[in-house]
């Protein structure tokens, strides 16, 4: 798998992440430690996971992963802070002391003493923002983060968490957020912004939560995400007329190129002016594997502006 710098920082990642929303969950420890070992075996580093995922279950995972499966130099840790469930209730709090007690939390349950990327997991209105990124300045001087950004930011909040940490000459390196052929709300200030302020996209839920790998296009299968208790608004969004009208276009052009429609709906979104590395999150390893197959797919121009213009 070929590999990139996160922005302009030296951080070198694959093309591709590997997502655990789904470990904990609809993932079993045994299945999730089929699709790390699958993911680092086709040369893939990056690995993206946060404190809330499965109420800690997703880096409890990881941890032990890490001591029994790959080496710790193996993977390059990504995880997030400032989401949590309280009482089955989602909490935003991006408040300095709950981000540094979640991010020593995430240190214990990976069993290491540092992550290579910490994010702030979303913007929030009821903290500071300098006293946010006070946290992120505080967990690169003390050495438990290597690189730190931000997660679900506009254009114009990553533009001045950037210049807020650059006092401090900390560099964000970093935003991840939901991009795809069904969602391009990041186009064009952040696409804008990460270019010419030089950090990297990850984005997430780059198959359109699961729409675009073609699975709805005849109704919703029962062990789908769509069908799931853990996830029943999920993927909901997309289940509509402009959706089907990218799915059909991506069937076609899957078709004549003789791959699937996640394949080309991947390679699409890899190859977005700024994006680093989309995060794949995969319920099994066989769905991991599909996802992989997009390493090898270069798609014509001709193609891409075809899907750019049917997912305006």
């Amino acid at each position: 798998m070929r590999h990139r710098r996160m922005g302009n920082s030296g951080l070198s990642v694959s093309r591709l992440a590997l997502g655990t929303m789904t470990w904990g969950r609809s993932t079993d420890e045994e299945g999730a430690r089929e699709q790390l070992r699958t993911f680092v075996d086709a040369g893939g580093t990056l690995v993206d996971t946060a404190h809330g995922y499965a109420d800690g279950a997703a880096e409890e995972f990881l941890g032990r992963f890490i001591e029994q499966d790959v080496t710790r130099d193996e993977v390059v840790i990504c995880t997030k802070s400032g989401i949590s469930r309280r009482s089955g209730q989602r909490v935003v709090d991006t408040s300095r002391h709950s981000l540094l007690a979640q991010l020593d939390t995430s240190l214990e349950r990976l069993g290491t003493d540092h992550v290579d990327l910490w994010l702030v997991h979303t913007w929030s209105d009821d903290a500071p923002l300098a006293e946010t990124l006070s946290a992120l300045e505080w967990a690169v001087g003390t050495g438990r983060a290597r690189y730190v950004g931000v997660s679900n930011y506009s254009g114009w909040q990553s533009a001045r968490a950037l210049s807020l940490l650059e006092q401090a000459r900390v560099p964000l390196v970093a935003n991840e957020v939901e991009y795809s052929l069904v969602n391009r709300s990041a186009e064009p200030d952040l696409l804008a912004a990460a270019q010419a302020l030089g950090f990297g996209l990850l984005p997430w839920s780059p198959l359109g939560r699961g729409v675009l790998t073609g699975k709805y296009r005849h109704g919703i299968p029962a062990d789908s995400r769509a069908a799931s208790r853990d996830f029943p608004r999920f993927t909901a969004r997309y289940l509509d007329d402009r959706s089907a009208g990218i799915v059909e276009a991506l069937a076609i052009a899957a078709k004549g190129l003789g791959v699937s429609p996640a394949e080309v709906a991947l390679a699409w979104v890899r190859d977005r002016p700024g994006v680093v590395s989309p995060v794949v999150g995969a319920r099994t390893t066989a769905q991991l594997r599909a996802s992989l197959a997009s390493e090898a797919l270069e798609l014509p121009d001709e193609l891409v502006a075809a899907l750019d213009e049917v997912s305006a």
